[in-house]
């Protein structure tokens, strides 16, 4: 009996052993709520993943926090707590900013689907557990700024979300509007489950400025531009790279033809050049998602989760190499592989992350684009 005993001990340890060789990935996104634009085709990415990465098995388990910054910390420490080696999420900037604390307290590697570049600067003990697969909303916003000093702008007007995508955008925008030459004349503020903008609407006609720059995401950008056709202003519009999705042309309709934002190649994939290393990875992407959700379904927000299992992809293989998954020691090591990518083809860009950037893009991840017919149109 006590033989028996010992026997079944040694199993139940051994068969515990193995069960934890397995690799586990925490997702919080916003698949109900406001941002549900961009935590569905992300939840819908992360269903494309695979099973096993470096020979071992990798699980993944997706919580929604409704783009509630209260709710993405309790999944946060909630998934955290059941073990997982790295974290996903989330959708919108307030919600990943309010996770670095968890991230960095628990020293488990998180990779935000926010573009904010305050995610990841300046880098410090705690910005050094996060990274992020979006692009820095400096890179865009210089190319907005390029574009509307090509086409002869002078003056812009600029309303955006009242949190901390709004936030970034309007001192990205403010500085590279500056460098343009370029004069801000009118400033406003929206919150976005806002159903109304019409005071801040009239303050921006009344400032008469040749552009105006919307700096929202998803369908809740719709709303200030609609309400300036209403009012009936006639300068040139543009947006930033969080409304380039199906939703944001169904919502916008006519309202949003003639527009112009900066936006990850992989929104114009079959536009783009053959000799674009990136417009293979974007079409094997637009191909399986479609394959998996219809014709048409394909969102740049989907690709930004994407692009984050590419990341881990890479970079389990060489956590393994020097610690078991689980562990203090293979956290740390999976935090350093991946800022340590050189060249690696994502869909939205190439990246090239070291300890002191956690983004890795350069101008390979930025194309600028038009609403064209209802459609997403390469500019030259």
């Amino acid at each position: 009996m006590r033989f028996a005993i010992m026997l079944l001990t040694a199993a139940i340890l051994a068969t515990a052993g193995t069960a934890r060789a397995q690799v586990k990935i925490g997702v919080t996104i916003s698949t109900t709520g406001p941002a549900a634009s961009l935590g569905v085709p992300q939840r819908n990415s992360i269903a494309l993943m695979p099973s096993t990465v470096g020979g071992q098995t990798v699980e993944y388990r997706v919580l929604d926090d409704a783009g509630d910054s209260t709710k993405a910390v309790a999944n946060a420490r909630k998934l955290i707590d059941e073990g997982v080696d790295a974290l996903i999420g989330s959708s919108t900037t307030p919600a990943s900013l309010a996770m670095i604390d968890v991230a960095a307290e628990k020293q488990v590697p998180m990779i935000a689907l926010a573009a904010s570049s305050r995610l990841i600067e300046p880098m410090d003990a705690q910005r050094r557990w996060v990274f992020k697969t979006p692009q820095n909303d400096s890179l865009m916003a210089d190319a907005i700024a390029a574009h509307m000093e090509r086409a002869g702008v002078k003056t812009v007007g600029f309303i955006g979300f009242n949190d901390a995508y709004g936030d970034g955008w309007l001192a990205e925008a403010t500085r590279a509007f500056a460098a343009h030459g370029i004069k801000l004349v009118a400033t406003e503020r929206y919150a976005r489950a806002d159903t109304s903008v019409t005071g801040q609407v009239l303050k921006l006609v009344a400032a008469r400025p040749d552009a105006v720059l919307i700096a929202g995401a998803g369908t809740p950008a719709a709303l200030p531009q609609k309400a300036l056709h209403e009012r009936g202003y006639a300068g040139k519009y543009y947006q930033t790279h969080g409304v380039a999705n199906a939703d944001f042309l169904r919502v916008g309709g006519r309202d949003v033809e003639g527009t112009v934002l900066p936006a990850g190649p992989i929104l114009v994939a079959a536009q783009l050049p053959d000799s674009n290393p990136i417009k293979p990875v974007a079409l094997d992407y637009v191909r399986r998602y479609e394959a998996a959700n219809g014709a048409g379904s394909v969102a740049t927000f989907g690709a930004h989760a994407m692009d984050a299992g590419i990341l881990l992809q890479t970079a389990i293989p060489v956590a393994l190499r020097s610690a078991k998954p689980g562990t203090p020691e293979f956290h740390a090591a999976l935090r350093q592989a991946l800022e340590s990518s050189e060249e690696l083809v994502l869909t939205h860009g190439v990246s090239n992350m070291t300890p002191q950037d956690h983004n890795g893009f350069d101008g390979r991840a930025r194309v600028m684009v038009t609403i064209e017919g209802g459609a997403w149109k390469l500019l030259p």
